[in-house]
């Protein structure tokens, strides 16, 4: 996705014109998805989203490596959204930035757990690495379920990602057992990371319409069908690392319905500010 600035002018700027250009440049697109598109909006959105927050440790990582690892891991997760995005636009009449930065809260459909706070409000590096572990093995196992879907431009798009997603695992699971296995304090701060994330996990196994919807039309599987298999990936290597994780409890957060936590507007304010303020602009 690109946000281009202009060094010119790229719009008239007679006082008659100037407004209606930017009014109609910087307006929130309104969507009403079909249950197959609402699908692939979740899929989509969650990459995205995620990508946004583990880009936030560019910089801040505890070491420079990492730095370059989690950026690089953030822009295959840009890649991905962009191609699911492109993808489901091209039916809903709107392209990938349209869809990234000029859709209103309410209207994105990612998990709630790649919005919550990266490295800010007191989150600190094992609350990414765990994020992170969570999700690339639920991503993963995803993709490698949507190599047969109906949709032919999908099952392309899962046969590039599902190798991505598979490295994105390895690294995070040595994370994990270099944590789990390390030191007193780096356990401490592991096993804090998941009281503070398990709550938002079960939402990754939520079927609804949407699921349903899709698991007929062989367009991909449910999110219940897929917590087998995520057990089977996560199970080893929190083993491995001496982490046992909390039990589910009544709470189920419900951002892939579009109803998200108090965290997402802060991520969308920062994410979309440029394309708001330089409309159709140009590097």
């Amino acid at each position: 996705m690109s946000i281009q600035i202009p060094t010119q002018p790229a719009f008239p700027t007679t006082a008659s014109t100037a407004s209606s250009v930017a009014s109609t440049t910087t307006e929130s697109i309104q969507l009403a998805p079909t249950p197959a598109q609402e699908y692939l909006l979740r899929i989509g959105d969650t990459c995205l989203i995620h990508a946004q927050r583990l880009a936030e440790w560019s910089g801040h990582a505890p070491m420079l490596e990492e730095d370059i690892a989690l950026s690089n891991l953030a822009l295959d997760l840009v890649g991905q959204a962009r191609a699911v995005l492109t993808h489901v636009g091209t039916q809903l009449g709107f392209d990938e930035d349209q869809l990234a930065f000029l859709r209103n809260e309410r209207d994105f459909r990612n998990f709630t757990l790649v919005e919550l706070p990266g490295r800010r409000a007191g989150r600190d590096f094992a609350d990414a690495v765990l994020r992170n572990f969570l999700l690339s093995a639920w991503m993963n196992v995803l993709w490698a379920r949507l190599e047969k879907s109906s949709d032919l431009e999908i099952a392309a798009i899962a046969g590039k990602a599902v190798k991505e997603s598979r490295y994105h695992v390895a690294h995070a699971a040595d994370w994990i057992v270099r944590l789990g296995d390390g030191t007193d304090e780096s356990a401490r701060r592991l096993r804090q990371a998941a009281d503070r994330l398990w709550a938002y996990v079960p939402e990754l196994f939520e079927t609804d319409a949407a699921d349903i919807d899709a698991e007929r039309a062989a367009l991909g599987p449910s999110r219940a069908s897929l917590r087998a298999e995520w057990q089977a990936v996560i199970e080893p290597v929190l083993a491995e690392a001496g982490l046992t994780l909390p039990a589910d409890g009544a709470f189920r957060s419900t951002g892939s319905r579009g109803v998200h936590s108090e965290h997402m507007g802060y991520v969308l304010a920062e994410m979309q500010t440029l394309q708001r303020s330089f409309p159709g602009g140009v590097w």
